[in-house]
């Protein structure tokens, strides 16, 4: 059964496709295990099935969090004919999800993941039971999910984390793959271990000259908001301090796309469903640094870091000191992993010790998605030579930062 029968969303009256299973009983495994996916339209439907995987293997990403997906959802008003859910059986047992967004792109029915480049890194949610498969077992199971999706033309699944030796992170031998970033963490028992292992003398020493300088300015103060608590101040002033930075960078802000502050506001009510810690650091009551957190457990993925442009309080460099907080805080509250996402920085090279490959898969359905997976492969080519050039990131920044002027009103500096 198709997904669609024309261009948009599934037709309305097509209600066999969002009231009936799709089942497809496809390659049979050793020892008479078949695979079996079952294709749903509601996300209420595969609840049972998402919370029993998401407990038998650690996850990777709030994208993969059934919680913040259904926020997602909510805040982004994605109708339930253009959410997919392929849920796979290995015999009566669930083995994966793969939670997909239907969406058009230049006449192509293209199948991705939700959140996009607002998570480090993004995935099926997966159970134990692939770690019984062999390879050659594992790379069938995978063909047989991504062929009961039928009706679109490409799968694209951006930023899907692979490291050497867990069957559970890979997609290896489905479509193909390019290295697109790496993903950056901090794993510690304790902050003892964090602090022993990421920061020498001369690092201990500057961090203490830089808070010397910032507490020299007024009086600092560190706090941890959760789900419940007052955060309407904190969310506004942390979008604005992400706005000025974008606009310096001269890059496009993800954060301005209708409804994302509103989602990100709303996850920290009670009734989220979704665990949020937000780290903020305060300079004489004023909001200086945040950070923005999903947990998972005892896993902590940071989503948005934001910091004060006041050039006054720079040499007390307040991001970082809010970070140096915060590694304290989470190991000593018992979390193992901090997630600082993808793409290297200096506060990232200081504090990770662990580093996944992240890689963008392309899994074409038709011969029209292959040629759409080819020319998206050929564009993020140039888009990475492009950053590699110095020359243009700097004019970039530079034409950034005359329009910015030029916007600025007359008489304000």
């Amino acid at each position: 059964m198709a997904l669609a029968t024309a261009r948009g969303d599934i037709e309305e009256h097509d209600t066999s496709v969002l009231e009936d299973r799709y089942v497809r009983t496809a390659h049979e495994l050793n020892a008479g295990r078949k695979i079996r996916v079952e294709l749903h339209h509601d996300l209420n439907s595969v609840q049972g099935v998402w919370s029993q995987l998401a407990s038998e293997a650690a996850q990777n990403s709030p994208g993969q969090s059934f919680g913040f997906t259904r926020e997602w959802i909510k805040h982004q008003q994605i109708p339930a004919n253009s959410q997919l859910y392929a849920v796979a059986y290995i015999g009566c047992r669930p083995a994966a999800l793969l939670a997909l967004h239907i969406r058009w792109r230049y006449g192509i029915r293209v199948l991705s993941f939700f959140p996009g480049a607002h998570v480090g890194c993004n995935g099926p949610v997966v159970g134990a039971a692939l770690k019984q498969l062999s390879e050659p077992e594992r790379q069938a199971f995978w063909r047989d999910v991504f062929g009961a999706l039928k009706g679109a033309d490409i799968a694209v699944l951006r930023s899907v984390p692979c490291e050497s030796g867990d069957p559970l992170m890979c997609l290896g031998g489905i479509g193909t793959r390019i290295p697109v970033d790496t993903l950056y963490r901090a794993q510690f028992e304790s902050w003892e271990e964090c602090d022993k292992t990421q920061r020498g003398r001369s690092r201990r020493k500057h961090d203490r000259q830089q808070g010397d300088k910032l507490s020299a300015l007024g009086e600092v103060q560190f706090e941890v908001l959760r789900n419940g608590d007052d955060v309407d101040d904190v969310i506004n002033t942390m979008f604005e301090q992400r706005a000025v930075r974008f606009r310096a960078m001269g890059v496009r802000n993800p954060f301005q796309t209708k409804g994302i502050r509103d989602l990100y506001r709303d996850m920290l009510s009670f009734d989220s469903g979704v665990e949020v810690v937000l780290h903020v650091l305060r300079l004489e009551g004023r909001i200086v640094a945040t950070r923005y957190n999903i947990v998972e457990g005892e896993r902590m993925f940071c989503l948005i870091s934001s910091m004060s442009e006041d050039p006054a309080i720079q040499a007390g460099s307040p991001g970082k000191q809010c970070l140096l907080r915060v590694m304290q805080s989470i190991f000593d509250d018992g979390y193992r992993l901090f997630d600082m996402g993808a793409g290297l920085t200096d506060e990232k090279r200081h504090w990770c010790n662990v580093q996944m490959p992240l890689y963008h898969h392309y899994v074409p359905l038709t011969p029209l998605g292959h040629l759409h997976g080819r020319a998206h492969q050929l564009l993020h080519a140039l888009r990475a030579r492009a950053k590699s050039a110095r020359w243009l990131l700097d004019m970039r920044r530079k034409f950034a930062q005359k329009l910015q002027g030029a916007e600025r009103p007359s008489g304000v500096r």
